[in-house]
C-alpha cells in the first residue's frame, strides 16, 4: 500500500468517525433536553417571610416557647408526596437577647406544606425569611 492510498483510507475514516459522532452528539442533546423538562416539572420553589406587622406575627415580644406558622400552596399539585427543604436567609433580631430560633416544614402533601417558626427564651425577632424547595424522589 503506498503512502497516497494510506492518507486516502485514514481521511475516509476521519469522515466516517465524523458521521457516527454527529447522531451520538445529537441523541445526547436530546436526551438532555427532554430529561432537563422532567427535572424541572418534579421541582418547585419559593421565597417565604414574617414580619411585626402580620396577622398572629408574636415572635418580636414575651419570654418563653413562642411560634407561627405559614402555609404554602404549590403551583402545581405533586403526583406523589414530595420532599421539601426549607432554609433562612434573612433574619433580624434585637441585639440585646440572645438569637434561638427554628423553622421546618411540617404537614406536607401534595398540595403543599406548612412552616413553622419556633422561638424560645427571650428571643426576639423582628422579620424572618428564607426560600423553600419542593421536589419529588
Amino acid at each position: 500500500m503506498t503512502n497516497n492510498q494510506t492518507l486516502g483510507k485514514n481521511i475516509f475514516l476521519k469522515g466516517k468517525d465524523r458521521l457516527m459522532k454527529t447522531p451520538s452528539i445529537f441523541i445526547i442533546i436530546l436526551f438532555l433536553i427532554a430529561f432537563s423538562s422532567v427535572i424541572t416539572a418534579q421541582t418547585q420553589s419559593g421565597f417565604w417571610e414574617s414580619k411585626i406587622g402580620d396577622t398572629s406575627y408574636n415572635l418580636d415580644s414575651g419570654t418563653g416557647e413562642r411560634s407561627i406558622t405559614l402555609e404554602v400552596k404549590f403551583s402545581k399539585s405533586y403526583e406523589v408526596k414530595p420532599k421539601v427543604f426549607v432554609s433562612v436567609s434573612q433574619l433580624d433580631v434585637d441585639k440585646n437577647y440572645n438569637c434561638r430560633y427554628n423553622v421546618e416544614a411540617l404537614s406536607v402533601s401534595r398540595d403543599g406544606f406548612t412552616i413553622k417558626i419556633m422561638i424560645w427564651a427571650d428571643t426576639k425577632i423582628y422579620s424572618i425569611g428564607g426560600y423553600w424547595l419542593a421536589y419529588k424522589e
